[in-house]
Parts: structure tokens; C-alpha cells; sequence
């Protein structure tokens, strides 16, 4: 086993002079100081100049103290004949979470004096290029260069995607001899499609609708028929609640409507009342509904203004000429006016499209149907030519609208978006 030798060498101690000592600078922080700057691609030469620019206007970080130098917002530039020099954007990223120090060692003293100092990331742009802006690249050039990247760098998987994708180039110049082929296979093919002028026909037959004027793109029901669309705003702002508000019950309020022997009309009255706040709006469309009614059995027969005015007391005049104006007819070269089949059924959609409205688009249509004495097929079809579809409340419409679940035995008008017509029937070829 060798023998374990120590050195009997004697170590020098240091002297005085060999010491090294550090002190933090005693000059104010807010005294201008060393900056370090970093060149991560191209570096000047020791002999290019660089200055210091404030960015903006220095604020007091507390009562009539100036900002440390350390923490000034600046910018540090510089220039050469062939290239500018300036801070750039990750200089105040680089210095986030990290503290630099400047130090000065005195080899008289010994002492190293630290002072902090900004750190500055530098880059460079040549001025023969500041004018030039870049080439346009096309898509295909893209396209091109992208492929050649992946053809050099890319993995197995990648070359095989981008041999495949040039497979499936179509070669434009080798189409031009079947050109004329595929437009005539493509005119056989679509000869069948519905023309242009069955899409006129189409948007005709939309136009003449008997119903209010509704707007085809609504994405909600209550947007589809606008209350102003089926009663103007003169006539609406005409119609008083103020004798059904201040009515001391049922009865008395059933006694102010224009037709009194409506279920429908009074369940609903009754409803609206049973809250603390009764919805205004909700009760007037009730009176609306009340007085298209009460005009519906006025002129059955004949129609003098003086007798329907007579029989409605309480609906005001404006309302009564509004009504005569969009549901009768004056035939030519006479003074008399006359309910046509048309009009009727105008007179109709319009009540109820107010109707859904009450209901929260969701009607039951039996009811209506006793109360006009109408057949309850008829009132259907109403319904459906306003877009309806006649089926039962589902669970989730159920919960909507607060109703039991007895009432998912009854079929009801739904109004929905997007707004569908029922299509025409087709005859079938004999």
C-alpha cells in the first residue's frame, strides 16, 4: 500500500494589496450611470458611438422624487455608415425577474464599487434596405417553398402527404378537350331543378299572402308577425285600459269589452288580472282581439258604420275606421261597403296573430273555434297559413310556457323560426 504524503509546501497568505472588498456606490440612484447593452447577431465596432433617449416624460415615483436611473424608460441607439443600432422590444423583457450590477475595482484600495445598470437588447437594420418593402408572394410560391422545406426537413409521414397532394394537382390545359362535355352533362343534370321562374311564382304567391306582414327572417317568434304589423300604431294608441284597471272584478271588466261571450278572451282577461301587476300590453291585445271579434259578427250582413258604432260603444272611432279600411271593400261606382271571402279572412289572420302573441306563440284553437262559431279544421288552416304547426306541447315547451302536464293532450298552434308555409299540394299525374 503506498504511502499517503502531505505537502510540506507553505501557502502563501495574501497581503493587503490582494484583497478584494466590495462597497455599493454612494452616488444618488437618479445620477446618470453605466448602461449594459447585449448584441445577439451582428456587433459595431469599439469605436461607434452610442446615446441615450428618453422614451417619455419622466414622473416622480413618489412626492418630489425623481425615477432611478436604473428604472427611466429609454432607448439606447447608435449608427455605423452601413447600419442603425437601437434598443429593441425585448429589452424590457430581458430585464424582468433579473438585477444587474456594474462594478469598478480600485487597485489602490481594493475596493470593487457596484453600481446598478439597465440592461439593453440591441438590434440592427441596414439603411440601404429601409426603403424596399418585401416582394408579394403568391399562394402557390408558398405552396412550393413549403414543400421543398418538407421534402428536405420533414418526417416520413409529412413527404408522403405532400407526394399525395401533388397527385391530386388537377392539370388544367389536359380539362380544355372535355370542357365541352362536362357543361352539357351538367345541363342535363339540372334541367330537372326548379327555374327561375318557379322561384317568381313562389315569391309571388309569399307576397299575396292573406296574412299580416311578416318578416321571413326572424330568428324569434314575437319577431315574426310585429304587434304594429297586424294593429297601427294610431289605433293602439287610441285603445283605453285604464276603465279594465280600475274595474273592481271579473265581471266588471267582462262587461267593458266589446264582445262579452268570448272563453277564450275572458280566461285570458281573468289570467292577466289574477297578478299583482297585470302586463298592460297583454291586456290591450285582449281588447284588440275582443273588438276584431265583436267587427267579425257586425258585418256578417250588412255593414253601416253608424250600426256598428252603435253596437260598440266603447271601441273609439279611429279604431272602427281602421277596421273598415283594411277588411272591407267599396265595389265600384257604389258607396256601400262589403265584406269579400278575402277580407274575411284577413280580418282573421290578423286576430290570430295577436293571439300567439297572447299565448306565447302556442294556441289552442278549440277554444277559438266555439267562440266564432267556426269549425275547428277551418281555424287550422287559418293557422297553418300563418306558419303554424298544429301538434302537442312537448315536455320542455310544458315548462315554458307554466302549464300542467294535462295540457300536452291538446294539439296546439306552435309558431317557431324559422318560419315555414305549407307547401302546395301536387297534383298527381293520371
Amino acid at each position: 500500500m503506498a504511502a499517503i504524503t502531505t505537502s510540506k509546501k507553505r501557502k502563501r497568505e495574501l497581503d493587503d494589496t490582494q484583497r478584494v472588498s466590495f462597497a455599493l456606490s454612494d452616488q444618488p440612484a437618479t445620477q446618470l450611470g453605466p448602461v449594459l447593452a447585449n448584441f445577439p447577431s451582428v456587433k459595431p465596432t469599439k469605436s461607434t458611438s452610442f446615446k441615450c433617449y428618453k422614451t417619455q416624460t419622466q414622473k416622480p415615483t413618489m412626492d418630489d422624487e425623481e425615477m432611478p436611473f436604473v428604472e427611466m424608460p429609454m432607448v439606447i441607439a447608435g449608427e455605423t455608415e452601413a447600419v442603425d443600432f437601437y434598443s429593441s422590444e425585448e429589452t424590457r423583457r430581458g430585464s424582468v425577474g433579473s438585477r444587474y450590477l456594474v462594478g469598478v475595482h480600485n487597485k489602490r484600495t481594493g475596493i470593487t464599487t457596484l453600481r446598478a445598470a439597465p440592461l439593453h437588447i440591441l438590434t440592427h437594420e441596414v439603411k440601404a434596405l429601409k426603403g424596399l418593402k418585401p416582394a408579394a408572394v403568391s399562394t402557390l410560391q408558398r405552396l412550393e417553398a413549403r414543400a421543398a422545406l418538407g421534402e428536405t426537413f420533414g418526417t416520413k409521414k409529412a413527404k408522403l402527404a405532400i407526394r399525395a397532394q401533388e397527385r391530386n394537382k388537377v392539370d388544367v390545359s389536359a380539362m380544355e378537350g372535355v370542357a365541352g362535355h362536362l357543361q352539357e352533362s351538367i345541363f342535363k343534370n339540372t334541367s330537372t331543378l326548379p327555374s327561375k321562374g318557379l322561384f317568381e311564382a313562389k315569391a309571388n304567391a309569399d307576397s299575396t299572402r292573406l296574412i299580416p306582414q311578416y318578416d321571413i327572417d326572424a330568428l324569434n317568434p314575437s319577431d315574426i308577425y310585429p304587434l304594429h304589423n297586424v294593429i297601427p300604431k294610431p289605433e293602439w294608441k287610441a285603445l283605453s285600459i285604464s276603465a279594465y284597471m280600475d274595474a273592481g272584478g271579473s265581471a266588471e271588466r267582462v262587461a267593458l269589452l266589446p264582445f262579452k261571450r268570448s272563453n277564450w278572451i275572458n280566461d285570458h282577461l281573468t289570467l292577466a288580472f289574477a297578478s299583482p301587476s297585470p302586463n298592460k300590453t297583454t291586456v290591450k291585445m285582449l281588447i284588440c282581439i275582443s273588438t276584431m271579434i265583436a267587427f267579425h259578427k257586425a258585418t256578417f250582413k250588412d255593414i253601416n258604420k253608424d250600426v256598428i258604432q252603435q253596437r260598440l260603444p266603447m271601441v273609439p272611432s279611429v279604431v272602427i275606421d281602421g277596421l273598415l279600411s283594411r277588411f272591407t271593400e267599396t265595389a265600384r261606382g257604389s258607396m256601400e261597403a262589403r265584406r269579400t271571402s278575402e277580407k274575411g279572412t284577413m280580418l282573421l289572420t290578423h286576430m290570430f296573430a295577436l293571439c300567439l302573441h297572447v299565448d306565447d306563440f302556442a294556441t289552442d284553437t278549440s277554444v277559438l273555434a266555439a267562440d266564432l262559431s267556426m269549425e275547428p279544421l277551418k281555424v287550422n288552416m287559418l293557422f297553418k297559413s300563418l306558419g303554424c304547426k298544429i301538434n302537442k306541447l312537448t315536455p320542455s315547451d310544458l315548462k315554458r310556457l307554466g302549464l300542467p302536464d294535462s295540457a300536452g293532450d291538446v294539439k296546439r298552434a306552435i309558431l317557431k323560426t324559422p318560419l315555414e308555409f305549407p307547401k302546395p299540394r301536387m297534383r298527381r299525374r293520371t
